[in-house]
């Protein structure tokens, strides 16, 4: 007769295996229409007509999961990795016994570049040749960064502005352009001199107008093809110029 052996399964294995067999209920996520008409504004804070935006671009749901990861992705490959500690044969020295094995009352040694000696090597220290870099998708490069421009559309964080018209490359003109932005509602920490104030998206490079903004601290300057999520995420305010031209190039990363 033969002999049945019995394996004791722990309760937790079975318990977890007893969610997984049961019906999963699938949630829907209801899509809002949301109004995407947003106001123009000139330089000196004025009204300066509308503009109807692509759902595709500032109308995506929030979605934290993909925004985080794509940002921790990005924050990994901006790692340099370049720290280094020494083990036990990297450290120059210690290449003599220290003294004999036995006979003499103190503990056995091999070398004085042990990790438990002063000047001795590291255990487990940061090491040159770890690799932190991730792999990001790029359509989850692109969602993500849509994902979090949809979300600052919809906390009234982004300002379009028609353009800046600089005659001549001056911090002043600059200056006094962010200070009537400002008095828009919503944006009167645009004066701030924090440097995560403001994102000034260009739709191309234009010498005047990055050379004006480039000594307010609380500004930074950056053209809408080299926008991520990382970037936008780290900005309180984004002011958008020449929204038109600006949202072509977003449109272009999806297509």
């Amino acid at each position: 007769m033969e002999q049945c052996q019995v394996v004791a399964v722990p309760l937790l294995v079975l318990s977890v295996k007893s969610l997984y067999m049961e019906k999963k209920t699938v949630t829907t996520k209801k899509t809002v229409t949301k109004n995407l008409d947003a106001t123009i504004y000139s330089q000196k804070g004025a009204s300066a007509g509308t503009i109807t935006l692509p759902a595709k671009v500032f109308g995506l749901p929030w979605n934290a999961d993909l925004v985080h990861q794509v940002v921790v992705g990005m924050q990994a490959n901006k790692r340099a990795g370049t720290a280094h500690s020494k083990d036990r044969s990297e450290v120059s020295g210690g290449g003599k016994k220290p003294w004999r094995q036995k006979g003499t009352g103190r503990a056995r040694h091999g070398s004085t570049r042990s990790p438990i000696w002063v000047g001795g090597g590291v255990t487990f220290g940061p090491r040159n040749d770890k690799d932190y870099s991730k792999k990001i998708n790029k359509k989850m490069r692109v969602k993500a960064l849509l994902t979090v421009l949809s979300r600052k559309f919809a906390d009234s964080n982004i300002l379009f502005v028609n353009s800046f018209a600089f005659d001549a490359i001056k911090t002043k003109d600059a200056a006094t352009a962010l200070s009537a932005l400002a008095g828009v509602k919503g944006f009167e920490k645009l004066g701030s001199k924090k440097p995560t104030t403001a994102l000034l998206v260009l739709p191309e490079a234009n010498e005047l107008i990055q050379k004006s903004f480039a000594n307010l601290p609380g500004v930074t300057v950056m053209l809408a093809a080299d926008l991520n999520a990382l970037v936008a995420m780290s900005f309180h305010n984004v002011v958008v110029v020449d929204p038109a031209k600006v949202v072509a190039v977003l449109e272009a990363k999806v297509a």
